[in-house]
């Protein structure tokens, strides 16, 4: 189907910020939606589907509505990430030093309803769906509406595939690269003004899971990311850590655990051991939920269908075949000589 529009009145600036720079934002509309995109001044045209071709054009209207300045390479991947995103509104208001913070789409601002809903929240999802970011969001929502007495964020030090070795410096300092993460997400939500001041009063915590052993944690916001590399007496010690009063999500992505091959993840084993516990819900995000570069969603896709593969190669008793090296021929010729050195005579 094509689709043909003129942008009316004629504004070259506006044109201009829609295109991006080098028509940056349409090949990034173009590559997502799989559609072509032809222009010429104010009259643009959109070859594709038809549902993709008029996506692409509410896009490009949205876009020009928005381009009185230039328009940030993040907001079109976002606008492009938001397919199904629910209406502004939808899913719990956070109140946090993102004005502009919302779910952008149905399964986050149902995470963020479970959240707001249960006691325990597990959320399962791939690289860029949120996970941890929204749930730190709405800690830092229940420390502001002293809901809560202060938030706690653990997660295992499980070095990523590497042995880094012994780190040097203090305690903070050597946990301080795996909870690198979460500083980020405070400092974006909180300010890092705000972050210290909430570590002085003993309002934020961060601290390794080993930590958590042997405590209760009352009216707490507690969070536990990267609970893909956890173990099941992990998984299983930091559930009976609640008490009275507080709140625990658990975030982890089931496709990226660096524990031994033969070790079962505590959170594969707590998602089949409480589904069906009163009190507890479980979050499944998606790739459609990534809100990261539209690359990103593609390659989880791409890993997961080669992963599907394996699976059913290995089912059928036949292991997956790998590409032939390749043979490099022998070189043929004479071989080279070196020219006899002169020795000089007298």
């Amino acid at each position: 189907m094509i689709l043909r529009h003129i942008f009316s009145p004629p504004n070259n600036t506006r044109l201009g910020n829609l295109c991006g720079p080098t028509d940056a934002h349409l090949r990034s509309i173009e590559a997502a939606l799989e559609v072509r995109i032809a222009h010429r001044h104010e009259q643009f045209k959109v070859d594709g589907p038809k549902a993709k071709a008029q996506r692409a054009m509410e896009m490009l209207q949205a876009l020009y509505e928005m381009a009185a300045k230039p328009i940030p390479d993040e907001v079109v991947q976002l606008m492009l990430a938001g397919d199904g995103a629910p209406e502004p509104g939808d899913g719990p208001s956070l109140s946090t030093r993102r004005a502009d913070l919302k779910p952008r789409s149905v399964n986050q601002a149902l995470y963020l309803d479970n959240i707001a809903q249960y006691d325990i929240t597990i959320g399962i999802g791939p690289a860029g769906t949120g996970k941890t970011y929204l749930a730190v969001a709405a800690a830092v929502d229940a420390l502001h509406r002293s809901a809560v007495q202060r938030i706690v964020l653990t997660r295992p030090a499980v070095e990523a595939g590497e042995r880094l070795g012994f780190l040097p410096g203090d305690l903070n300092q050597k946990v301080d690269p795996y909870l690198r993460p979460l500083y980020d997400a405070l400092y974006d939500l909180m300010g890092f003004e705000q972050v210290q001041k909430a570590f002085e009063r003993q309002a934020l915590e961060i601290a390794p899971l080993a930590f958590m052993r042997g405590r209760t944690l009352n009216n707490a916001f507690v969070i536990l990311d990267e609970a893909q590399n956890t173990t099941p007496e992990q998984m299983k010690m930091f559930l009976t850590r609640v008490g009275f009063g507080t709140k625990a999500v658990i975030t982890g992505d089931v496709s990226q655990i660096d524990l031994p091959k033969t070790q079962l993840s505590g959170l594969i084993d707590a998602e089949r051991t409480l589904r069906r516990v009163e009190g507890i819900a479980i979050t499944r995000l998606t790739s459609a939920d990534i809100v990261r570069h539209p690359l990103v969603a593609r390659i989880v896709d791409a890993y997961d269908a080669a992963r599907a593969q394996e699976e059913i190669a290995l089912a059928l008793g036949s292991a997956p075949t790998l590409p032939a090296p390749e043979v490099t021929a022998p070189r043929t010729g004479l071989p080279k000589t070196r020219a006899p050195r002169s020795k000089n005579t007298l």
